[in-house]
C-alpha cells in the first residue's frame, strides 16, 4: 500500500509518475511471464486506467479562465443596468426575463465545464 499524503502539510510522500512506472512494469511483467488472454485483459485494464486518469487530469487543466468568468459577469450586471434603464416606465416582468436568462445560462455554462 502506497502512503500519498501527509495530514499535516497536504504534500504527497510519493511521486505519482514513480508509482505508475512501478506498477505498469509489475503489470508487464506479469502479462510477459504468462502470455495468455487473462494476462493481456489485465494489461489493458491497467492501460484505460491510465489513460483516464490523463483525461481527467486534463479537464481539470482545461477549464474557462477566471478572466472569461468575470467578463461574462460584467456583461451580464452591464445589460441588465441598460436594459433596467430603458425600462423602468414600464412593467416590472421584462426586468426579470433578462437576469433569469442570464443565470441560467452561467449554470449551464458552469456545469458543461465541470469535469465531474
Amino acid at each position: 500500500m502506497f502512503y500519498l499524503g501527509d495530514e499535516h502539510t497536504g504534500q504527497t510522500s510519493v511521486d505519482p509518475v514513480k508509482v505508475q512506472t512501478e506498477l505498469w512494469a509489475s503489470v508487464v511483467r506479469a502479462a510477459m511471464a504468462q502470455l495468455t488472454p487473462v494476462a493481456a485483459l489485465a494489461a489493458s485494464g491497467m492501460n484505460d486506467v491510465f489513460n483516464s486518469q490523463g483525461f481527467t487530469q486534463a479537464a481539470w487543466l482545461n477549464r474557462i479562465p477566471v478572466a472569461a468568468w468575470a467578463l461574462m459577469g460584467l456583461i451580464a450586471i452591464f445589460s441588465n443596468f441598460l436594459m433596467g434603464y430603458r425600462e423602468r416606465s414600464t412593467g416590472m416582468f421584462a426586468l426579470l426575463v433578462l437576469p433569469v436568462i442570464a443565470s441560467i445560462a452561467f449554470f449551464l455554462i458552469a456545469d458543461i465545464d465541470s469535469p465531474h
